[in-house]
């Protein structure tokens, strides 16, 4: 079935619209380009940049700089300006400690972060070109839209706009505090990068046909807490009818709420205080008048979504479960080796297996230690392996699967990512393999930013990969003449495409110890896996 995008109208809101920003319009008077590619935002006109044949616009604000008083509140509207911007250069990401990923220069910060960047093929704003949404991952604490693996020439130069956005991260994106809560409208509080990531969204739906995209033709997209955002807002009210497909990989948030018992609103607030009085705060005035940068030292465990009134009221889990979720075409999947990049296991050995793994998360039920065989050194290590790699994003993308195969209308594509990227020896790549991050390469088509010994077969796998991902973004199903055949997912047909050299169809990988999670977790809910 060919997917066509609706023409629903955003009803979800985050943005702040009867606040009046006491800042007078700001003037760019500078001398603008003569040559480069213009648009008219619904704030003023921006002057971008042509690269490799692909108009280029960055550092587009789309919130009011969430700074002063606007710390920790709903992302206010963009003051207009007079003149033409230019929109040539990245703004600073959002502040932030270390970086989101391995070998990446960590960018320049600022709290004034709240800002896009566009690539688009369009030549005239009539074009009507599908959308892509990136949100960056890095477990909410780091990321950056600017990241170059991130830029969208690659993927524009297939006919789609690729937008990337910006959202507050760590305690100044995700604080909650009763002060907060009581401050709101919304009676809630916590979730101000979700906020940002929504009000972002809502720009694109306003503004994204002056850079001749299909503001009713939006897939969101996002990679590890990227792609974790990506099932938040797949089940927020407030999302409701700004996207109109989604792709996530290697990352998602369906475990049980018992398990994880911070996310709720009334726990998140208690460490909120804590947090505070670490700082020797007392009050959220003087919590606001702290410099940015007393937020991104020690972080306080402030760096998760909160299940709360107003962005998130019920864990997606149950959101997906009561059929809930924004139903749209979703497109899904992780990496065979996705732990390879995370954990260092060259240390793990067979007598001290199940005392690490207790120091690392506390006691497992034993059916979880014994789906993962350790009796020998190396079975230890590929065991601790396996278990980091299903507990942390197999598990979650084969459920978000079942759940949008069981009550949802839309379909679902479901991949395992396998080719295993020539990472050089000596490099912080070393030994990854098809790891975590490892698909970013040939998802964006970037290869030739590395160099890297590719091969035919890499390149023949990016081409692929970056095309089922366009075609998706154009169609809601990744199919077309020339690619191999991505057979939808189903609860009865378990249909997986293993994206390698060759591309083939399969099943998911490492049922039998994900079924062990399926029960344990069940145990925890005190009821079976609502996909089944």
């Amino acid at each position: 079935m060919n997917w066509i995008c609706s023409s629903r109208v955003s009803i979800g809101s985050v943005s702040i619209k009867a606040l009046i920003l006491a800042t007078a319009l700001p003037s760019f008077s500078a001398t603008p380009p003569t040559h480069g590619p213009k648009a008219l935002t619904e704030s003023g006109a921006i002057f971008g940049v042509r690269e490799s044949g692909i108009s280029v616009y960055k550092g587009v604000p789309f919130a009011a700089p969430p700074t002063g008083d606007l710390r920790w509140r709903a992302p206010g509207p963009v003051a207009h300006w007079i003149g033409v911007r230019k929109a040539d250069a990245f703004a600073p990401a959002c502040m932030q400690t270390g970086v989101s990923m391995p070998g990446e220069t960590p960018p320049a910060v600022s709290e004034d972060c709240l800002y896009l960047n566009i690539w688009t093929p369009a030549k005239q704003a009539r074009e009507h070109l599908p959308v892509i949404v990136w949100i960056y991952g890095g477990g909410y604490i780091n990321g950056s839209a600017s990241m170059p693996l991130y830029w969208g020439d690659r993927l524009a130069a297939k006919g789609v706009v690729v937008v990337s956005i910006a959202y507050r991260l760590g305690p100044l994106g995700f604080l909650a505090l009763p002060e907060l809560t009581r401050e709101s409208p919304q009676h809630s509080s916590g979730n101000y990068g979700l906020m940002d990531q929504i009000a972002a969204l809502e720009w694109v739906k306003r503004n994204i046909s002056a850079f001749g995209g299909d503001p009713n033709c939006v897939t969101i997209a996002g990679q590890s807490s990227g792609s974790i955002s990506v099932s938040i807002l797949m089940s927020s009210p407030l999302a409701k009818g700004l996207f109109q497909r989604a792709i996530g990989e290697s990352g998602g948030l369906f475990e049980p709420v018992q398990l994880a018992p911070k996310y709720l609103l009334a726990n998140a607030e208690g460490d909120g205080e804590k947090y505070a009085t670490s700082l020797g705060a007392t009050t959220l005035k003087e919590l606001r008048a702290l410099p940015a940068t007393q937020f991104t030292g020690n972080a306080g465990g402030i760096v998760h979504p909160v299940i709360e009134p107003y962005v998130l009221p019920v864990s997606p889990y149950e959101a997906f479960n009561a059929g809930q979720q924004n139903d749209v075409p979703l497109l899904l999947g992780s990496n065979l080796e996705e732990a390879r990049a995370l954990v260092d296991v060259t240390h793990v050995t067979a007598a001290t297996y199940a005392n690490d793994i207790t120091q690392s998360y506390g006691p497992l039920p034993p059916p979880l230690l014994a789906a993962y065989p350790h009796a020998t050194d190396d079975e230890a290590q590929q065991a601790r392996l396996g278990l980091e790699r299903d507990l942390r994003f197999g598990w979650d993308m084969w459920a978000w699967a079942r759940l949008q195969a069981g009550t949802g209308k839309s379909p679902v594509y479901y991949y395992s990512f396998r080719q295993q990227p020539p990472f050089p020896t000596g490099s912080v790549y070393e030994g990854w393999g098809a790891s975590h991050f490892a698909e970013l390469w040939y998802a964006f088509d970037h290869l030739n930013q590395e160099p890297w010994h590719w091969s035919t077969a890499d390149r023949k796998v990016a081409e692929e990969m970056s095309g089922y991902w366009v075609n998706f973004a154009r169609s809601g199903d990744p199919n077309a003449p020339g690619l191999p055949t991505w057979p939808s997912f189903t609860n009865a047909g378990n249909k997986v495409l293993y994206l390698g050299d060759p591309v083939t169809v399969g099943v998911t990988a490492n049922i039998n110890s994900l079924s062990v999670f399926d029960e344990v977790y069940s145990s925890v809910r005190g009821k079976p896996f609502a996909g089944r």
